[in-house]
């Protein structure tokens, strides 16, 4: 049963979930996302396998601390290793996917102390001129008040985020689009304090040679919001890292290949026990 929990922390407030007994799995979501997105196929996984599984809501999503005044990287990874210290249990497995799977990173590389193992999914050690573009595109879109009409930013996320073979399929698409259409990811002050982050990003492949925890890198081949190459680069840099990429899923892989993502997951944890 999923108990929410407030956990004061970092001096913020952060929202979270926890289920399951066992080895502790902390799973951290991408921009403008709520914890609650890894319950559709993830959580329930890791929990069915002896894990004790805990997602929440980064700083800027509420229930946790809005924080609109702005934060930085820093902040993010200070308030994750903050909250697997109030979890105890630690140090944990962390799973983080896009902007979770960078906090993901840079948490292992700053606090291995509370971090067994890492995974990072559809993940990135820099930016390209395309991802910087789109990035500052999107706050442009905040900042200057302009609303998109419902149905072209349906399409827009779908083309961003889904695997052309995912949206080759007429009904296919169609459910997508009702989808992201029926949950619309709101930008509040705080979302928007979260895509001020990526305007400050450097190159940090060559801090990550600094990584020593074991780490599994999940890239998704047709994924156009951060391609496929940058998870590659993630796994290079990262001594020892294990990389897996998963055919026929866009960024949103975890949720349109949902078994293979799982079976990679569980894979990997097996092998730490």
């Amino acid at each position: 049963m999923n108990r929410p929990n407030v956990a004061r922390v970092n001096g913020i407030e952060l929202s979270y979930e926890e289920t399951g007994t066992g080895p502790l799995v902390v799973m951290v979501m991408g921009t403008g996302s709520p914890g609650r997105v890894w319950r559709a196929h993830q959580q329930p996984a890791l929990t069915k396998a002896g894990h004790r599984v805990v997602t929440f809501d980064n700083r800027g999503i509420a229930p946790s601390s809005e924080c609109a005044e702005g934060f930085t990287i820093d902040d993010m990874v200070a308030d994750t290793a903050a909250l697997i210290e109030h979890l105890g249990g630690g140090p944990a497995v962390v799973v983080g996917t896009s902007l979770g799977a960078h906090i993901t990173q840079e948490l292992a590389l700053a606090r291995p102390d509370v971090v067994r193992a890492a995974v990072m999914i559809a993940t990135y050690g820099r930016n390209t001129p395309v991802q910087e573009a789109i990035s500052a595109g999107e706050r442009a879109l905040y900042d200057n008040k302009i609303t998109l009409p419902p149905e072209y930013e349906a399409a827009i996320t779908a083309e961003l985020n889904l695997s052309p073979h995912t949206l080759a399929d007429d009904r296919t698409a169609r459910d997508w689009l009702d989808i992201i259409g029926f949950s619309p990811q709101e930008v509040t002050p705080g979302v928007r304090a979260q895509m001020e982050i990526h305007a400050h990003e450097g190159d940090r492949l060559a801090a990550y040679r600094g990584i020593t925890v074991p780490s599994l890198v999940i890239g998704f081949a047709d994924d156009r919001r951060l391609p496929v190459r940058l998870a590659r680069e993630v796994a290079d840099a990262i001594p020892g890292a294990r990389y897996e990429e998963v055919a026929k899923a866009g960024h949103f892989g975890y949720l349109e290949q949902p078994a293979e993502v799982n079976r990679l997951l569980l894979g990997f944890l097996s092998a730490l026990r």
